[in-house]
């Protein structure tokens, strides 16, 4: 079971399709009698546990930091590309979606019972995105009675440092998870694509703290809450009564560092202090209020809200809008006319297949692979090429051909 945050929503797609690689072929190798395909004794065998039963299940948690309209539209994109995948979205203060994933999972084992008496759900993630708190909603939910924290949580990524201990999540099947410490891309690509990545890592505390300055973080939240909402932005309300909305970040701070009273000897408003305030405050609870931007702004709300913040285009009547921080679109004015739903899902599919095109053009040239990793790849078929030479070079010596 592969849990995210809501916000960075798009897998990493090396991993997906190793992780599909493996499962077809156990899942043959299983499927045909007297398959030899693996050499004796290093073949897979069920010794009593569920080694043939392998479903994966992406789970975007934290459902309510994102508008409610773009769930539905997502599944169907994602169904569209991925129809092999299944996508549950959830929240460990919603009792009813932990009912639904926790059936889900208990469900499988069911299905599978004739396979194995027992099932073993190992949880993986990215770090901060509430695997551990998730999985103690999940034991609450399927243990009878009383159940106690079985897994510590922190608000703080890197809590969870090794692979846990069994924790039983349902008796009757016997169903069982192991969580694990959050996993991390070794690279997160090249150029202003990377660094856009390691932002919206960042603003989830997803990664260590100080590899982005706050004022740096402060402004690209800023730009995402415009391109969100754009005619009432979430960040209005820490802001005085009647300030409206901007672009300009250091505007934006001198403005809430007033209203803070952040100040420095002398009278100097803290910007500094003021950014560290915002990214926190949006982390707590801006996310949260973000989620109640609306899918359209009529023109009108757009110009007598935003002023200085480009949404239209005279004539073309484009409006810039997305979901969570991983799609963004324009949408014209004969857009506001249409299904939402559809509207919405047409973007989605855009935004899935750019990323997919995106990423394999990466792979392809290299640009998902650090400067360091490629060093050492260099170095490692440097050191093949010698070993063969030295090898081909023993063998005609041996022959008398030297």
């Amino acid at each position: 079971m592969q849990i995210t945050d809501t916000h960075v929503i798009l897998p990493p797609l090396g991993l997906l399709q190793k992780w599909r690689h493996e499962r077809q072929r156990l899942a043959h190798a299983f499927s045909v009698p007297g398959n030899r395909s693996f050499a004796p004794g290093a073949g897979p065998t069920l010794r009593g546990h569920s080694s043939l039963v392998c479903e994966r299940i992406v789970v975007l948690n934290k459902r309510d930091l994102v508008p409610e309209w773009g769930i539905e539209p997502y599944r169907k994109a994602m169904a569209a590309k991925f129809p092999d995948q299944r996508i549950i979205f959830a929240s460990w203060n919603r009792p009813r979606d932990v009912k639904s994933l926790h059936e889900t999972i208990v469900n499988i084992a069911r299905e599978n019972a004739h396979i194995s008496n027992e099932l073993n759900v190992l949880v993986v993630g990215m770090p901060n995105v509430g695997k551990s708190t998730l999985l103690n909603a999940l034991r609450n939910m399927g243990i009878p009675g009383p159940t106690a924290k079985a897994l510590r949580t922190s608000a703080n990524p890197g809590l969870t440092r090794a692979l846990s201990t069994r924790l039983k999540l349902s008796q009757d099947p016997l169903v069982y998870s192991f969580d694990s410490p959050g996993v991390m891309l070794p690279f997160l690509g090249k150029g202003e694509l990377g660094a856009e990545k390691g932002i919206k890592l960042a603003l989830i505390a997803g990664i260590r703290a100080g590899l982005y300055t706050e004022e740096t973080l402060a402004e690209f939240l800023l730009y995402q809450l415009n391109l969100l909402n754009p005619a009432a932005p979430a960040y209005l309300s820490i802001l005085p009564a009647g300030t409206p909305p901007m672009d300009d970040v250091y505007v934006f701070l001198d403005i809430l560092s007033q209203r803070l009273s952040m100040l420095k000897r002398g009278g100097e408003r803290d910007i500094a202090r003021a950014a560290v305030w915002f990214v926190r405050w949006w982390r707590e609870e801006g996310c949260a209020l973000s989620a109640n931007a609306p899918f359209w702004a009529s023109p009108a709300d757009s110009a007598k809200h935003t002023p200085g913040i480009n949404n239209y285009e005279s004539g073309a009547e484009l409006q810039r809008g997305g979901w969570g921080f991983d799609f963004q679109w324009e949408l014209r004015g004969t857009d506001a006319d249409a299904d939402a739903e559809k509207v919405v899902q047409r973007e989605m599919e855009r935004a899935i297949e750019a990323y997919v095109k995106r990423a394999e053009e990466e792979g392809k040239d290299g640009d998902d692979v650090s400067n360091t990793q490629q060093k050492k790849r260099e170095k490692e078929v440097r050191r093949k090429k010698r070993e063969k030479r030295v090898r081909e070079t023993l063998a005609a010596r041996r022959s008398g051909r030297s």
